[in-house]
């Protein structure tokens, strides 16, 4: 009986100390980046630090399928909303369809099924996606899915609490970052330092870190490992923005490739928009980024994350508002 009282005691000391360790760790867990949350790395040494610019609510609407000039098909960097306001502060009415709109060979009928009148279709994609994405497209006969009213998307915050304690995740996320934490300010602090890999991610030391990232480690820099890395996308890709075009008969489309975060600031000279810009109607969005990161824009891309600040998706709408009328003439047809 002894024993038995003994081991329980133990037992119950030791769910204390889980416990407590884990209610200490726990608002490690509470992530505000992708990059963090999938690396499970912590906020306070890899959150921006710096304010990001105010967004108008009313630049955030919705329009009507009847009322839009144009028509948004992207991913998770145009779901938010913040790159068109760029185009609606110009005149334009925008809508966005989710990424799961795929381009099928019915998509001019199906479009204007849907009461749209106006002349432009932009396609965004991220760069990694983007092959596997267009070679579905290609293969799709006919859009079988209904279109939901997506509402008015929320302004971005302008400024992030890194410090800000958050018990809603889970507690082995906490232990897990709290062991990737320590782990990593050891090896971050030899002069040798390089680079660290924590699940899908990579933080790599870049010389300059500290001139384009606010964050507390801005010497590191966390990098998703599905990105592109030095892989160019090929002519597949082009060839296939060809036939998806032509399918847009009577619209006027613009393909958005955005840069990979690890093209942006490891692998910047690549040529495919260069080539892709030479037959089919697209953004060469690489040459503004690089332009904006040698003149040191800080949080182009969050630290914390694989998209754009604010201030990223606003040089992105700057530059789709320039390429749908180079010469400065659009303007809303309602």
């Amino acid at each position: 009986m002894k024993h038995a009282k003994l081991f329980s005691i133990i037992i119950f000391i030791a769910l204390m100390l889980y416990g407590a360790f884990g209610f200490y760790t726990l608002p490690l867990a509470g992530y505000e980046g992708g990059i963090t949350r999938v690396g499970k790395l912590p906020e306070s040494l890899f959150g921006w630090t710096r304010p990001q610019p105010a967004i108008n609510p009313a630049l955030l609407q919705q329009a009507t399928w009847q009322e839009a000039d144009v028509v948004v098909i992207g991913d998770s960097f145009s779901a938010g909303r913040v790159w068109q306001t760029e185009l609606i502060a110009h005149g334009l009415k925008v809508r966005t369809l989710p990424w799961r709109w795929p381009v099928c060979e019915d998509i001019a009928s199906w479009l204007s099924a849907q009461g749209f009148r106006g002349k432009y279709v932009v396609i965004e994609s991220v760069e990694r996606v983007a092959k596997a994405s267009l070679t579905q497209w290609v293969e799709c006969k006919k859009t079988l899915l209904s279109e939901k009213d997506q509402g008015n998307a929320l302004p971005p915050p302008l400024v992030f609490d890194r410090e800000k304690k958050d018990y809603s995740g889970q507690m082995q996320a906490g232990f897990d970052t709290w062991r990737n934490m320590r782990e990593y300010e050891r090896l971050a602090a030899q002069p040798n330092f390089k680079s660290k890999s924590y699940n899908k991610v990579k933080i790599v030391r870049m010389p300059d870190g500290c001139r384009l990232f606010s964050h507390k480690n801005c010497r590191d820099v966390p990098f998703l490992t599905a990105d592109a890395g030095a892989k160019e996308l090929d002519d597949e890709v082009i060839r296939s923005m060809e036939i998806l075009n032509a399918r847009l008969q009577g619209f006027s489309p613009l393909w958005v490739i955005v840069p990979d975060k690890s093209t942006a600031y490891l692998y910047p000279d690549k040529k495919f928009w260069q080539k892709a810009g030479e037959r089919v109607p697209s953004v060469n969005l690489l040459e503004p980024v690089r332009q904006a990161i040698h003149e040191g824009v800080v949080d182009l891309y969050f630290a914390n994350d694989t998209h754009f600040s604010t201030t990223g998706y606003l040089l992105m709408g700057r530059e789709i508002y320039r390429n749908l009328d180079p010469a400065g003439a659009v303007s809303a047809q309602h």
